[in-house]
């Protein structure tokens, strides 16, 4: 960001506002969704050792698949918000069934490649000759909810983008009880087994979309937009999204090789490594919802030609970042005696995780700045650069990584080398925010 006067205390104060609106129920939505897999583990956990590894195995697979497209949520959410800013909300929601729509037929592809090939890529992922069914049972099943949960994505992106993050948050909670009482009574009350849990989680995920769908049609037939498939819209849509799934797979491919990395150190160091990046994950979150608040807040000032208003709300949230940044390293600094026991009672992993976790708490005012910085980018529709910027960071964390068994360090290394990736992403995102060549205003980019 270029260097201008600080705006006034009264429109710090309304930015402030809007972010606290937005990111509260946007964290509150974003907490929900990791507990649908927390309870089907409570509940298939009971069955045996076996089903609960088969569970884990296709819910890996699951949870991958779905995160690839998450830019389903963050390309409609900046679409929208910006043609929400121009005023046009037919045009907003228009672009928003576009999105939906795109996401049904990437549901759909995705079921027609994973059914025939459920044991291939449960085999793929190491299972044993006892989990291997119950995984194959379970993703063949669960896999019929993808569609469903493709649609809640680009839903939630429309909703957001109408700067609206309450429904999203109503529709996760609502479909957490839902999940955890269905899973509960398919699997010991109908005595369907993993089965169960397999059908609870896909009715669950169905009726979220339900209600999404039923959600964006009445506001669709408010303001006259069209619900039909629109080819050209369609397109447009999954050519914003191509960056943003770039920039997706690049930051999937670092977590994957920082999990590899951590494995060849040790059972131990795994083992730590795996309750950093639970911690680290559950932190994210937080910083994440200020992040849904500058994609919604970005898109709408860009739209309605408000450049500076953007600038503006930008260097807030970069302070709320900070801030809640500073905070989150603390309590980990404080949390860290309490927090490990209640993970492992080995004292090797706790020895390993103490001082990893200590890197994880001094690098959280920078995952702050990245994470604020990258939903600007995202609701001012910067995806090549967020894409390109990605791949750059990839290729600096790679080797510094895999050095890391090599030159000694252990684990703690291994989170400096990810706290190095985060700067990288810190100062490639802070250069182009600096830059101002984000600021495009219009109803389209």
């Amino acid at each position: 960001m270029t260097q201008a006067p600080a705006p006034p205390r009264a429109i710090r104060r309304q930015h402030d506002r809007e972010i606290v609106a937005l990111a509260v129920p946007a964290f509150g939505a974003l907490v929900a969704e990791p507990l649908f897999v927390l309870a089907d583990s409570a509940i298939v956990g009971h069955l045996g050792t076996a089903q609960l590894a088969g569970l884990g195995i296709a819910s890996a697979l699951l949870t991958t698949a779905v995160s690839v497209f998450v830019f389903l949520a963050y390309a409609t959410t900046a679409a929208v918000a910006r043609r929400v800013g121009a005023g046009d909300l037919t045009s907003a929601i228009r672009q928003g069934m576009d999105g939906i729509w795109l996401a049904l037929l990437l549901g759909a592809a995705v079921v027609a490649a994973v059914l025939p090939t459920a044991p291939a890529l449960v085999e793929l992922f190491g299972a044993s000759d006892t989990a291997a069914p119950y995984a194959t049972t379970y993703l063949r099943i669960s896999v019929a909810g993808i569609p469903a949960m493709l649609v809640v994505l680009a839903a939630t992106g429309v909703l957001r983008g109408l700067q609206d993050t309450k429904t999203p948050l109503y529709v996760a909670v609502a479909g957490f009880v839902a999940n955890a009482a269905l899973n509960a009574g398919l699997v010991y009350g109908a005595g369907l087994g993993i089965a169960g849990s397999a059908w609870g989680t896909v009715i669950a995920q169905c009726g979220m979309a339900a209600v999404y769908l039923a959600v964006v049609i009445r506001g669709a037939r408010r303001h006259g937009a069209s619900l039909r498939p629109d080819a050209a819209g369609i397109r447009a849509s999954a050519q914003a999204g191509v960056p943003l799934l770039v920039r997706t797979l690049s930051l999937r491919a670092i977590l994957m090789i920082a999990t590899a990395v951590a494995a060849r150190l040790g059972d131990a160091d795994i083992a730590a490594h795996q309750i950093a990046l639970s911690l680290w994950s559950l932190l994210a979150f937080a910083l994440d919802a200020i992040a849904i608040a500058g994609q919604a807040i970005i898109g709408r000032y860009l739209g309605a030609g408000d450049a500076q208003g953007a600038r503006d709300a930008c260097r807030r949230m970069v302070q709320w970042g900070i801030a809640v940044g500073l905070l989150l390293g603390l309590l980990v600094i404080l949390a860290r005696p309490v927090f490990l026991p209640l993970f492992t009672s080995d004292a090797g992993v706790e020895d390993a995780a103490l001082p990893a976790l200590l890197v994880v708490a001094l690098s959280q005012p920078v995952c702050g700045i990245v994470f604020v910085l990258d939903g600007v980018l995202m609701g001012a529709g910067d995806g090549p650069y967020l894409a390109w910027a990605m791949v750059l960071t990839l290729g600096v964390f790679t080797p510094v990584a895999l050095l890391v068994p090599v030159l000694g360090g252990g684990l703690t290394a291994l989170w400096g080398a990810l706290t190095l990736m985060m700067t990288v992403r810190m100062v490639t995102l802070w250069l182009r925010a600096r830059s101002g060549r984000w600021l495009v205003t219009g109803a389209t980019r």
